[in-house]
Formats: C-alpha cells, sequence, structure tokens
C-alpha cells in the first residue's frame, strides 16, 4: 500500500480542534465537580460540547478508516508500535464512547438534555434509576483514563519531536510543504 508522508487536511484539523475541544471539556467537567455557583453554566456548556465531540468523533473515525495513514518508523520497536495503535483506537473509543454514556446517563436520569435553541436530545436508554447509578460512576472513571490517555499521547509524541525527532509529529502538525 502507498502510504502518504501526513495525515490528510480533513485528519489534522480534526485532531487539532477535537484536541482543544476535549481539553475544554475535560476542564469543564472538573469545574462541574467542584463547584456548585457555576454548576448549572457549567452543565449547559458540557451538553452541547461532548454532542460537537460525539459529531466530530464520527467523522474523523470515518476519514480514518477511508483514507490511509502515514507509516510509523521502521526502526521503532514493536511494543511502541503496539502502543501507538492501541492508544490511538482507545482514544477513539473514549471520544465516542464518553458523549454516549453521558447521554445515556442523562437519559436514564429522567433529565432534559438541552443543547442550544430550545433544541432538545430524545432518551436514548429508558428512565432507570438503576442504570443511571450505573453510568454516572462509569462516566467519571472513564474521563479519568481518557486523560491518563491523553497525557501518554501528549508525551509521546513529544517524545518523537524531540528526542526521537523523526517525522512522526510532523505527520499531524503539518501538512506537505510546497
Amino acid at each position: 500500500m502507498n502510504r502518504p508522508r501526513h495525515f490528510n487536511l480533513l485528519a489534522r484539523v480534526l485532531h487539532w480542534s477535537m484536541a482543544l475541544a476535549i481539553l475544554a471539556m475535560l476542564f469543564v467537567g472538573a469545574g462541574m465537580v467542584v463547584t456548585l455557583q457555576y454548576r448549572a453554566q457549567l452543565l449547559d456548556l458540557h451538553r452541547p460540547l461532548g454532542i460537537a465531540i460525539l459529531l466530530l468523533a464520527i467523522v474523523r473515525l470515518l476519514n480514518r478508516l477511508s483514507r490511509p495513514t502515514p507509516a510509523l518508523p521502521s526502526d521503532l520497536p514493536a511494543i511502541q508500535k503496539f502502543a501507538a495503535h492501541a492508544s490511538h483506537w482507545l482514544l477513539y473509543g473514549l471520544m465516542l464512547a464518553m458523549p454516549l454514556i453521558g447521554w445515556a446517563m442523562l437519559s436514564a436520569g429522567g433529565y432534559p438534555i438541552p443543547l442550544f435553541g430550545g433544541l432538545h436530545l430524545p432518551a436514548i436508554v429508558p428512565h432507570s434509576p438503576e442504570l443511571y447509578g450505573m453510568l454516572r460512576p462509569l462516566h467519571g472513571v472513564l474521563a479519568y483514563v481518557l486523560f491518563a490517555t491523553i497525557l501518554a499521547h501528549l508525551g509521546a509524541a513529544l517524545f518523537h519531536a524531540w528526542v526521537r525527532r523523526d517525522a512522526v509529529f510532523g505527520q499531524m502538525a503539518r501538512g506537505e510543504r510546497k
């Protein structure tokens, strides 16, 4: 297979815009846990941002599955190649699961899910206090898993940029130079 040297433009735009959105979401989520004064405003931001991340993750996954990706360096140890692939698929899974679990959690709790302008999301699971009681801590635990995975991803990116000084970081940081 003829593999590109860089990720395509859509992949790069989605990567960096979602990185900002997910970072903002992690701060919003943490803020919701520690404050009562701004909880309502943070919730009003959290729900539509979560749905936006879900929609972008779907587009990103479809792009990833339909377009070839750059190869990792041939001299990269097999365990690091495995970790790179596994962590990327874990990130995709979390980008899809977190908003869906949040949506299901609110649905199970019987809470309305307003987005903006009077638009509400429909419930995706029936009202169930038991299910809500399972989904709420799961959403929180997965947020920590997402945060840890992002830190590992960032560490690996910086390792490639500053230590190995190979092309891996540049594959997502910039496109082809004309």
